[in-house]
């Protein structure tokens, strides 16, 4: 009996460690891991957080799994309310008071968004190009923001099919858009740029691939499309901007000034620009001096360690806040992958979390054990002025 009750005990003696509520656990002896963590608030006020599962038991490349929860209470509880096969690396948002969730319906997979009209207790299935399956074909994508901005709403994405079939070097970089007042779920109601392709000239040679574009409206009124990029020549990590024309058809590349100096900017970040004082905010995982100094030579993408506010007035210049969660060791332990809101002067955000367990914590940094949720109080001070 005894033996019983501490194995029913563990877990709760390794969640309380843990930074952040936890949303969903999954033991890495599970073989399942914990990605693409979103988050979005709906029209009742409840939180909605979602993650899909990967790793080596789980379906991702055939027809894998994806879990929403919802929080009646700011994020102090979570309940789990549907588990959606078919769906993966998607990002819930609420457009014209509607919920959906827009990604692929596998790992490289369709172009998909479902859409539940009960809180996200029942989602649609996207059957057709009537029914939500905007693109057939190989694609890739984060639980990245989507913007409205000049009358269309706007999503980064990137094509899975190019020439050379390698992680990176096969994504090609462009941005969806549609009407704002048009129905999401049609696929002809939707308009991609050109796709811009790998190219192994970029910064000198060293250049890996870009991904998990923000769309992001400019200080100079022209959108663009903001991604990581892959370089791991160094550990001055950067990210690459994307010019996109207004009409939402052509997007462009510019090599002597494309790249700029960004914390965080081998691994996923998300971009958000405050409406009241115009800053661009974003949550994302630099790496400190001194873990740049005990790591040289290491792939920038391998340190997850430590999460950071950054900002900036122009999108080019970037500067770091504050230190958000952070913990000594790289090896295992991880706060990634981001998604992140306004809640009045309040930052929300879900977070892959890697982190110590009852069962030995993550495999590595990379292959999360946990969603967690947390609340960054008072980053505006209040209305209309930054902080």
């Amino acid at each position: 009996m005894k033996k019983l009750l501490l194995l029913l005990f563990l877990p709760l003696i390794g969640w309380a460690q843990v930074p952040g509520t936890v949303i969903a656990y999954s033991p890495a002896a599970s073989g399942l891991y914990i990605g693409s963590p979103s988050l979005c608030v709906l029209p009742n006020g409840e939180y909605l957080a979602s993650h899909d599962l990967f790793g080596p038991k789980s379906n991702e490349f055939v027809r894998p799994v994806s879990r929403i929860y919802g929080s009646g209470d700011k994020g102090k509880t979570w309940r789990l309310r549907a588990e959606i096969n078919g769906q993966f690396w998607s990002k819930l948002f609420v457009h014209r008071n509607k919920l959906y969730f827009l990604g692929t319906d596998k790992h490289h997979g369709n172009t998909i968004i479902r859409t539940s009209g009960d809180g996200g207790y029942t989602w649609s299935e996207p059957s057709g190009p009537e029914t939500g399956l905007l693109l057939a074909g190989e694609y890739h994508c984060a639980p990245m923001p989507l913007i409205e901005y000049n009358g269309r709403l706007w999503r980064a994405m990137e094509d899975a099919m190019g020439p050379i079939r390698q992680w990176g070097k096969r994504y090609g970089a462009f941005l969806l858009s549609i009407p704002a007042d048009a129905d999401p779920m049609i696929a002809g109601n939707w308009t991609p740029t050109n796709v811009l392709r790998y190219d192994s000239t970029y910064l000198d040679g060293h250049f890996g691939g870009w991904l998990e574009g923000n769309a992001v409206a400019g200080p100079d009124g022209r959108l663009w499309d903001v991604l990581r990029v892959d370089d791991r020549s160094s550990l001055d990590e950067k990210a690459a901007m994307v010019s996109v024309s207004g009409d939402g058809r052509t997007a462009g590349f510019r090599t002597d000034s494309g790249f700029v100096s960004f914390p965080g900017g081998s691994k996923k970040f998300a971009i958000r620009r405050d409406p009241a004082s115009g800053i661009y905010w974003a949550l994302a995982n630099l790496i400190p001096e001194n873990v740049k100094a005990a790591n040289p030579g290491k792939n920038p993408a391998g340190i997850r360690n430590t999460l950071a506010l950054v900002r900036s007035a122009d999108l080019r210049s970037w500067s770091v806040d504050r230190i958000v969660l952070q913990h000594p060791d790289v090896a295992k332990h991880g706060f990634q992958y981001v998604d992140w809101i306004w809640d009045g002067r309040d930052i929300l955000f879900a977070c892959r979390t890697a982190f110590d367990d009852a069962d030995g914590g993550a495999r590595n940094n990379h292959d999360a054990n946990y969603l967690t949720f947390h609340r960054i109080k008072k980053v505006r001070r209040k209305a209309g002025h930054d902080r």
